[in-house]
């Protein structure tokens, strides 16, 4: 199964797709993309939307995932936060692919092993985890974090099933 993660923001939305069969995880891709600051927050967002529905259509995901909103000192940041994960659960939503979303904590917890695991912890799990990816930055490397921790929800919640069953 392919999963598409996103660690969504006005500036940055990172992004990372991985292959899981089971408890089997490869890379397939990662990347980033930024939107030109200048531009009004409008032209922003229909720039996310399009760049994330590229990225939808050239990598077929069969699930996605979007990291949660924290909660910044500025309101005004995570406001525009807020909305950049709002395109990003659209742009995976209207094609009909159910979206996780996870908090922060939980991701690092899941790929690191604590909650409180800073930048460079998951960056070098994320590493150990997918030896063969060229990780294009912090926020491919958090994008990537969150489709580790939808693919073990997944896996998870499969053998839970078959375990009731």
């Amino acid at each position: 199964m392919l999963i598409l993660g996103l660690d969504p923001g006005l500036g940055t939305t990172g992004w990372g797709v991985i292959a899981a069969d089971g408890n089997r995880l490869g890379h397939v891709a990662n990347g980033h993309i930024r939107t030109d600051p200048k531009l009004a927050l409008p032209a922003r967002l229909v720039e996310l939307h399009r760049r994330l529905g590229e990225v939808l259509a050239e990598h077929g995901p069969e699930a996605a995932a979007v990291e949660e909103v924290f909660v910044n000192e500025n309101p005004q940041s995570t406001l525009k936060l807020g909305q950049a994960r709002g395109v990003a659960l659209l742009a995976a939503a209207a094609l009909g692919l159910e979206v996780g979303e996870y908090a922060p904590r939980l991701v690092k917890k899941a790929v690191v092993g604590t909650g409180g695991a800073d930048k460079r912890q998951v960056h070098a799990m994320v590493q150990r985890l997918l030896p063969t990816a060229k990780i294009a930055g912090a926020d491919a490397a958090d994008a990537l974090a969150v489709a580790i921790t939808h693919a073990h929800h997944l896996a998870s919640a499969r053998a839970v099933g078959r375990s009731a069953a």
